[in-house]
């Protein structure tokens, strides 16, 4: 491929070169930014309304029907009016930060660069007006701080209600855990690295590809797959505690169990017996004890930590390689 030749960046008249970039970019794509904006009002407005009415209500519900007592009616189960739109509301603001990656993967591919390469915008911005670094870095950084300042406000009003004292109400409804999927990906760190992963996926796809479609699918599937993986990965991204006990005693382990058994006489390990719960059952396979590896609710953080550091340093690969490659079809250009 012929080597693009970029003359020396124009500054707009009565702008710096750096802002006039950003005010292009923002003009550009600015049907995704009042998307977003839009989505952030409504994630934000709803956690809001769940964090003050609704959870008042939610919990005027539940008096009524004796919940807060230690072994609750089995009405609880079965949420009413008011508890059923606190959920509704904690689920949108939820879902979005969950289908974020996704969309943000597709938009980056098929928006942000694989349409203006194969419309030849890009290009032609290359010889007039700015240098392909340039143009490169303005497409991964402005879309970066507007989906990292949105997403952690999301995640924070996520974070504050789920962790207040009152929300053991959407706890005894739900019976979600801290290290459900949908609960650890959207209360912590963890959702703004996947953005940004998804975000420096789908822009390495629309380079590479240099087509709308097509970059748009390969970002898509590239973010899901990632996130897949993560998921599978996350048990075994801390050392676990292991909790060893007697037949007769098998306490609930209030944690996030990742492997569990039996123990023999010898101290091996070995899955527990199909035969178990009967009164013979331990002295006839030799079982002298239960053990389970788990993580405990304090492992949250480390846990989070450890795979936003994954995630953002997939994120930092895929600029790395997206730069690598538009010097190679540039030359000297970068």
């Amino acid at each position: 491929m012929t080597a693009v030749t970029a003359g020396p960046p124009v500054a707009a008249k009565g702008l710096s070169a750096p802002r006039g970039l950003v005010l292009a970019t923002l003009r550009v794509h600015r049907s995704a930014l009042l998307f977003w904006l839009m989505l952030t009002a409504v994630g934000i407005g709803t956690l809001l309304w769940a964090a003050g009415p609704g959870t008042d209500a939610a919990l005027a519900e539940y008096r009524a029907l004796g919940c807060e007592e230690p072994n609750p009616v089995r009405a609880c189960a079965y949420p009413g009016a008011a508890s059923a739109r606190y959920q509704t509301a904690v689920a949108i603001a939820s879902g979005l930060l969950t289908l974020l990656p996704v969309l943000t993967a597709a938009w980056a591919g098929g928006a942000l660069t694989g349409r203006e390469l194969e419309s030849g915008t890009a290009e032609l911005a290359w010889t007039q007006s700015v240098s392909p670094a340039r143009w490169l870095a303005a497409r991964l950084a402005i879309p970066a701080l507007l989906l990292m300042a949105g997403t952690l406000a999301i995640t924070l009003f996520l974070r504050m209600l789920w962790s207040s004292s009152q929300n053991s109400v959407s706890r005894l409804q739900s019976g979600y855990e801290w290290h459900d999927s949908g609960v650890f990906e959207v209360n912590g760190p963890v959702a703004t690295a996947h953005v940004l992963a998804a975000l420096a996926l789908g822009v390495l796809a629309g380079l590479l590809l240099r087509r709308a479609l097509p970059a748009l699918g390969v970002a898509a599937l590239a973010t899901v797959s990632l996130v897949y993986v993560l998921d599978e990965l996350r048990p075994h991204l801390w050392p676990t505690t292991t909790m060893v006990t007697s037949v007769e005693n098998t306490p609930d382990l209030p944690g996030f169990i990742v492997e569990g058994g039996a123990l023999t006489a010898t101290g091996a390990r070995v899955p527990v017996p199909d035969c178990w719960g009967e009164p013979a059952c331990s002295a006839e396979s030799g079982i002298t004890g239960l053990y389970a590896a788990y993580h405990p609710s304090s492992h949250f953080w480390p846990l989070q930590l450890m795979e936003s550091g994954i995630a953002l340093a997939v994120a930092a690969l895929a600029v790395a390689a997206a730069f690598w490659l538009l010097r190679r079809r540039t030359g000297a250009a970068v």
